[in-house]
């Protein structure tokens, strides 16, 4: 018998056995419940749990989650809703701590800050606990009101990002389901299928059994113990280096790679040391005070599903250990005491880790340079316009060397010019909005500080040429030829979200970075070590703005390979139009007298000088992106070749992000694509009015194969034999008709009745092609259009 059709007869007969065991009655919002009457007891972790993975992650995980509903963990269920938003760029005072795993830990501490369960707190009878349970209601109003067959959903679904959540309690629902018969979950999607909506009922009318807690098997235990161990060292340069380190990953993932356990941890603070039961110590910042005599460095499980929106994976094992030790624990230096957790000392980098000598914390960044980017990128601060429309929608970023004597390298200067350095985060969470004057004077201060180091110190002993950048050496975290593929990297922004992918993928971009070691650390304890995002609006506001000078700082230190003739130019196409103060009062702090040693042969050096870096970096730019790296068919690789030059108001009617699937249809092989736009504008200093300064005329456009969004806005599927067409098709955009036209032919809409197949498929392929980096995507910002 044909499989398919056996798959089929099986899932009738399954829906059919589920359907003679049950008894239905009616709620008060006439959705007919079905109740079971057989004795099975779902399974969460076999039978529940991954259908809220693949259905309900995709829009409830994260900070985002609607009505802070995250349904990646049993944790999450139990916890339930909240009205609140985390994200509020207008809240006047810091908002209350609501981290799932750290800021409660039972059903009675969650209800206490006003979280309302979606199951039942009390078990009762199947019908009370379907009565009581919105995660049920919501899919049975679902059921009672599928989605309408037309592709465009109509103005009755609110699918802006920003949108007022409704979050019912249980009392609630009668009237929203009234009001809003076709908002059942999930949101604005198609339904689940049967056999998973009826495992979900039953789960709950069985009371929602809690899972038994997944024991770690020995092996990875004798890893915790073993890496434990390493970071909870008595001696003074030992907690000084586990302090640095705990600041730099709380954030990120880990796991070991000797472990065939694929489990992530956490590295948590705790008040117990290593052998006892983890007693975490949760505050609002990483360099808070934890108001205890010592401090332990805990391995705590990750619990949740894992998310690519907030996955941030590093694998510990020997080499990695090895090289910490070589940096932190074998150079000559010594600690005599330990800094003090005052915000003052503590949120400031250059004088808590004084220290640690630069090169070792530098090296210690770059090893892992994608992944700490990704901190910025991934981590709370990079939820909205405003904290994003800080930086260019596609960029490269470089790196000064970590062996070359220059400035930023250099512990006297380091010395010297911390006194002028502060970040936000001093002021805490409750900051009133300073004067961007305020801080411009410090960065000029800084800045002046630089250049007088360089005409006292280096001016005349250093060649300004591409040997000055990092090429990935000193490390062993690379696959190329001993070298380190973090030493190129590609940020993409879409719109209110944003990717960093390593190596140099794209045309030449608008921009570029080249960061040091000073700007690498300002921006880590700007945006990730010293970013609330329970702050309130002064915190947010002086974030932002900060961090203004240090994407100026990062543009200098790279147009300084171009000849000192052309660096204003240059500049000024960038920074067209109406320029803020802040720019202004900075340009000149941040000019330089050293020339450029680059030889330039053209009247176009900006174009040379991204020519020079491609041909620099050809033996460690990672490839994974290259066009070359999905189907090497010429039929499939010229159309993407064209896509790749597509620009201007073709370009400008494309969504920011979208995912092409690619099916061959001579063998069926599959490949996806990642599709983005790049938003052209005048310049990016101001706070608002970013549309006033588009030049969609410029934008351009990036296809290539592998994931490089978190946060797809559209999904296509192209054969081999289309794809010529589809390109044909973007590069002939006029009009919103035209794109309208082309989403007929190729487009999964929300409401495609193949919208989970695509889906899964996209996943199943991600998770095949880098089962590390994988992350269930986010279906938030998919357009309605």
């Amino acid at each position: 018998m044909n499989s398919r059709l056996l798959a089929v007869i099986l899932a009738l007969v399954s829906v059919a056995a589920i359907i003679i065991a049950t008894q239905s009655f009616m709620t008060e919002s006439d959705t007919v419940i079905v109740v079971p009457q057989n004795n099975l007891h779902t399974n969460y972790t076999d039978d529940v749990r991954p259908i809220l993975e693949k259905r309900c992650v995709v829009c409830h995980a994260c900070y985002d989650a609607p009505c802070q509903l995250k349904l990646g963990s049993i944790e999450g269920l139990t916890r339930g809703a909240n009205k609140e938003r985390v994200y509020d760029g207008e809240r006047l005072l810091e908002a209350n701590l609501s981290r799932l795993f750290e800021d409660g830990h039972s059903v009675d501490q969650w209800r206490e800050k006003d979280f309302f369960p979606v199951v039942s707190d009390q078990a009762g009878t199947k019908k009370q606990n379907i009565e009581n349970s919105l995660l049920a209601k919501m899919l049975l109003l679902k059921e009672a009101n599928p989605l309408p067959t037309q592709k465009l959903l109509s103005k009755e679904f609110d699918l802006d990002l920003n949108r007022d959540y409704q979050c019912p309690t249980d009392q609630e629902f009668a009237d929203y389901a009234q009001d809003y018969p076709l908002w059942g979950m999930p949101y604005g999607l198609p339904a689940i299928d049967n056999v998973a909506h009826q495992r979900l009922i039953d789960w709950v009318a069985h009371g929602a059994t809690q899972p038994q807690p997944q024991p770690i098997s020995s092996e990875t235990q004798n890893l915790i113990d073993s890496w434990e161990s390493f970071l909870n060292q008595n001696s003074k340069k030992a907690q000084l280096m586990s302090r640095y380190l705990f600041e730099h990953l709380f954030l990120v993932n880990l796991q070991f790679s000797d472990s065939e356990n694929k489990q992530f941890f956490k590295l948590v603070r705790s008040n117990s040391q290593p052998g006892q039961p983890i007693k975490g110590i949760f505050t609002r910042r990483p360099f808070d005070d934890p108001k205890v005599p010592r401090v332990y460095y805990r391995m705590q499980p990750v619990l949740e599903t894992i998310v690519h929106k907030s996955h941030m994976p590093i694998t510990l094992n020997t080499a990695r250990m090895e090289r910490w030790s070589k940096w932190f624990l074998e150079a000559d230096y010594t600690v005599d005491t330990l800094p003090s957790y005052q915000p003052e000392e503590a949120s400031n980098p250059f004088i808590s880790f004084a220290q640690i000598p630069v090169k070792t914390r530098y090296k210690y960044m770059l090893d892992e340079a994608q992944n700490t980017i990704m901190q910025f990128i991934k981590g709370p601060v990079c939820r909205g316009q405003l904290a994003l429309n800080v930086i260019n929608d596609h960029f490269w970023v470089f790196f000064a060397s970590p062996d070359l004597d220059v400035v930023e390298n250099n512990d006297e200067f380091m010395q010297q010019a911390r006194q002028q350095i502060s970040l936000p985060a001093e002021a805490q969470s409750n900051a009133l909005p300073t004067s961007w004057l305020t801080y411009a004077a410090k960065e000029k201060q800084y800045l002046k500080a630089k250049s007088e180091f360089i005409e006292q110190h280096l001016k005349d002993k250093v060649e300004v040429t591409l040997d000055l950048l990092w090429d990935g050496s000193g490390s062993n975290g690379g696959d190329n030829s001993g070298k380190n593929d973090n030493a190129t990297l590609t940020i993409f922004r879409h719109n209110d979200a944003a990717t960093v992918v390593k190596g140099l993928v794209g045309k030449q971009p608008q921009t570029a970075w080249v960061l040091t070691y000073p700007l690498f650390e300002r921006i880590h304890y700007l945006l990730v070590a010293g970013f609330d995002v329970y702050g309130n609006v002064g915190h947010q506001l002086n974030s932002r703005m900060y961090m203004d000078f240090l994407r100026m700082e990062g543009e200098f230190n790279f147009l300084s390979f171009l000849p000192k003739k052309n660096r204003q130019e240059v500049r000024e196409k960038w920074y067209r139009g109406s320029v803020s103060e802040v720019e202004k009062y900075v340009y000149d702090a941040n000019q330089t007298s050293v020339e450029t040693d680059l030889n330039y042969k053209t009247e176009q050096p900006l174009i040379e000088l991204y020519q020079k870096l491609q041909s620099h970096f050809t033996d460690v730019s990672n490839q994974q992106h290259h066009l070359e790296r999905g189907s090497k068919h010429k039929s499939v690789l010229e159309p993407l070749q064209q896509i790749n030059k597509v620009q201007g108001i073709s370009a400008a009617l494309i969504p920011q992000s979208s995912i092409v699937r690619v099916v061959d249809v001579e063998n069926q092989n599959t490949h996806f694509y990642t599709l983005l736009r790049h938003n052209a504008y005048n310049n990016i200093s101001h706070l608002f009015g970013e549309d006033d300064r588009r030049l969609p005329e410029e934008d351009t456009m990036t296809i290539a194969p592998g994931l490089m969004t978190s946060h797809p806005n559209a999904f296509f599927t192209v054969t081999t034999t289309e794809l010529a067409d589809f390109a044909n098709g973007i590069e002939g955009l006029s009009s919103e008709q035209d794109y309208q036209a082309l989403r007929k032919k190729y487009a999964v809409y929300r409401t495609s009745a193949d919208f989970w197949e695509f889906a899964d498929a996209m996943h199943q392929y991600f998770k095949q092609l880098n089962p590390l980096e994988f992350g269930v995507l986010d279906f938030n910002r998919l357009e309605n259009r």
